[in-house]
């Protein structure tokens, strides 16, 4: 029988996250909108998933896309109005959606009022609202902080005769909550938010929320011997200026908070930085945050070696905090890029890699386009947007090839997603193909294995709340069962783009899930085609 805390909602739910500027527009001024998601819920709801996560919306100079906020109660004209907010999560709860929104509460933008008055002088109510600091006596910054978009974390105020804080964009101050007044106001716009009957929160860059008040300069990073990274930020270890000790204990502050507010939920991002899957572990449970998902499974090799740990880990953590699994999102290059760079059997690998993130222990998010297999999009360099990708180009192309345009309908202008000439980046035309009119009609589809997927996952809570044991594989096999009331999961995949054998008696004997991308046992023997799989069950003898 699942326990009553298995039953909640959110444990082992399936989250879809919309970029919303990429997703669809509705205004035809290229670029989407709240109504143009609207539109498109009912293509959510038919994946089967359980929630919507909506990128940031709120009023903003969109310098960093709406990660850069103004004003944490409204809806940026570009995206629509408060009305268009309310629509959708109408809209999405009649379909059965619950809705996420994030909160950014490690900075916001220069032009944010609370940042005018806090750099208007050194003495008036919101004066320590960020981080400010004297100079060195030579004038330079307080410490060797870096920003992660390149440069000095610090930047210089001449009205203030000060540096302040910035981790990413210096037009991203950072804010001091340390300062329960700064809490107060962003517990304040929580409820906001809650009240208009959001059901979750994603808060962004868990990591960079604290540092240590003391401004200690961060040791070097060891060098691993090969040549020197084209980003200065990887030269250090990140001992002071993120992931401090006391970040656990402002995770129990927002449960507290949200424990108000029951069937509401938390999501934290992790970043990759060394001890990623130990953080989520520390930062999450009954009195921290619901759970977490961390770029660092993101970044690591997509090698049979990386997922063994990485379940065997989970298994841990989800005993006493929760893992939401997540392979794709606005920050990092599409999964089906960045672990097949070479686009071997590119179909095969888009749902070797669903059925993977589907059978793994924890909860799942998945990225707008995951569901079409969607690779990175090309964008030009006279066409890039991303400050990230703008500073350290060429070195690296940057975030945009992961937030071209979704493509909706393979023989219109910008795939479906807009009527405008120019969108605010392009639409790639190699996307045609993976449009979502043309794998509608294809039975065989990317997409039509997702929601098979889905469908299979919620009919057997053992790959949802199950205990997951490891199977004892030889490269290039990884697999797992997943074991709840009586039930066990299997799941099997072949990480080669070569066909591969299982070796005789490695795993249980099963009775093969009817999906037509599985691969059934012949025999005593299974072969996996390349990047193969085979899902099934057994009976739990134990």
């Amino acid at each position: 029988m699942v326990s009553a805390v298995h039953r909640e909602w959110w444990r082992g739910a399936v989250t879809y996250q919309v970029y919303l500027p990429s997703f669809f527009d509705s205004d035809g001024d290229g670029v989407g909108d709240l109504r143009g998601l609207l539109g498109r819920l009912p293509h959510i709801a038919s994946l089967g998933v359980d929630a919507v996560w909506i990128s940031p919306f709120y009023r903003s100079p969109m310098h960093d896309f709406g990660y850069d906020v103004t004003d944490y109660r409204s809806v940026d004209p570009l995206f629509g109005t408060l009305a268009d907010f309310d629509a959708v999560v109408a809209r999405a709860h009649d379909l059965g959606l619950k809705v996420i929104i994030d909160q950014v509460w490690s900075h916001t933008s220069s032009d944010h009022p609370w940042f005018g008055e806090s750099r208007a002088a050194r003495a008036n109510l919101k004066s320590d609202w960020y981080i400010w600091a004297d100079p060195a006596r030579d004038g330079a910054p307080p410490n060797n902080w870096l920003s992660v978009f390149g440069g000095s974390a610090w930047n210089w105020d001449a009205r203030r005769r000060q540096y302040y804080l910035h981790q990413f964009l210096a037009s991203q101050p950072k804010l001091n909550l340390r300062n329960p007044a700064v809490l107060d106001a962003h517990f304040a716009n929580a409820e906001f938010w809650l009240k208009r009957g959001v059901d979750g929160f994603r808060f962004d860059a868990v990591d960079f929320m604290l540092h240590d008040e003391a401004l200690g300069s961060n040791p070097a990073r060891p060098s691993s011997g090969g040549e020197r990274p084209w980003d200065p930020f990887r030269m250090q270890r990140h001992v002071h200026d993120m992931v401090q000790p006391g970040t656990a204990a402002l995770m129990s502050r927002i449960r507290d908070f949200m424990n108000r507010f029951p069937g509401r939920v938390t999501i934290g991002e992790v970043s990759s930085e060394p001890g990623a899957l130990d953080r989520v572990a520390m930062l999450t449970g009954a009195t921290r945050l619901h759970m977490a998902y961390t770029l660092g499974v993101m970044k690591a090799a997509f090698t049979p070696a990386t997922f063994r740990r990485a379940v065997a880990d989970s298994t841990t953590l989800n005993s006493a905090g929760w893992l939401c699994w997540a392979f794709s999102n606005h920050d990092v290059e599409r999964v089906t890029t960045r672990w097949n760079p070479a686009g071997r059997v590119p179909a095969a690998f888009a749902t070797l890699q669903m059925a993977m993130l589907l059978t793994l222990p924890g909860s799942v998010c998945l990225y707008q386009g995951e569901e079409l297999g969607l690779p990175n999009g090309r964008v030009a360099a006279d066409e890039m947007r991303d400050p990230y990708g703008l500073t350290f180009y060429p070195a690296i192309s940057g975030r945009d090839g992961a937030r071209t345009p979704m493509p909706w309908q393979a023989a219109a202008p910008n795939a479906g997603f807009s009527s405008c000439n120019r969108t605010w980046l392009p639409a790639d035309p190699a996307h045609a193909e993976f449009a979502v009119d043309r794998q509608e009609a294809d039975a065989t589809s990317t997409l039509a294995a997702y929601r098979c997927m889905i469908r299979y996952r919620h009919a057997h809570p053992a790959l949802i709340v199950g205990e997951t044991e490891l199977f004892d594989l030889p490269n290039p096999f990884v697999g797992w069962r997943r074991r709840l009331d009586g039930e066990a999961a299997i799941a099997l995949f072949n990480l080669s783009p070569e066909p591969a054998v299982v070796p005789p008696h490695a795993v249980p004997r099963f009775a093969p899930a009817d999906l037509p991308f599985v691969t059934a046992p012949s025999g005593d023997g299974i072969v996996l085609p390349p990047f193969g799989l085979t899902l099934g069950t057994e009976r739990d003898n134990r």
